[in-house]
């Protein structure tokens, strides 16, 4: 019933914009995949997934302390995991599994190669035991501005503390 109806609406709909409708789909689809491999990357602490997600030139944050550019996101993610092997290898304990989410997002297409992505976000630990509650670390909402870079959905500037919207 719902590709019947999908169908239909898809006739009633002038060419042009069936084109457009057909385009933003698929990169919603495309910013969904690209978002979802940003956070794994970040979750696993993997400094070429993470680098994998930004343009070459990309950053993260907003502001004079920005990170920015592979070499910068790659040390920034090389950081991170050093502190956790430091942390265990201190107290013997594996740090607990770490948690990016995203809700509530909002997509905006500037244009068919821009667009901006705004949500709310948590960070969330595991328990340190099998029957611990996790923890809630840290809340607040992003803003990410996305480019189309050779075909390919990309972050250009990721900030978790936007002073704009």
């Amino acid at each position: 019933m719902t590709k019947i109806l999908l169908a239909l609406a898809l006739t009633l709909v002038p060419a042009f914009a069936q084109s457009t409708y057909e385009r933003e789909a698929k990169d919603r689809a495309e910013i969904d995949k690209l978002m979802w491999q940003y956070a794994r990357a970040l979750d696993t602490l993997n400094p070429e997934a993470y680098v994998a997600t930004y343009t070459p030139d990309g950053q993260f944050g907003g502001g004079a302390n920005a990170t920015k550019g592979h070499d910068a996101l790659r040390k920034m993610m090389e950081g991170l995991k050093k502190n956790n092997a430091d942390t265990e290898a201190k107290t013997g304990k594996k740090p607990p599994a770490m948690y990016h989410t995203s809700m509530n997002e909002y997509l905006e297409f500037v244009d068919k190669d821009h667009a901006i992505l705004r949500a709310y976000w948590t960070t969330t630990f595991a328990g340190d035991a099998p029957s611990a509650p996790g923890r809630i670390a840290a809340v607040g909402w992003e803003r990410n501005e996305l480019v189309r870079r050779n075909g390919k959905w990309l972050i250009q500037i990721r900030d978790t503390a936007p002073t704009k919207d």
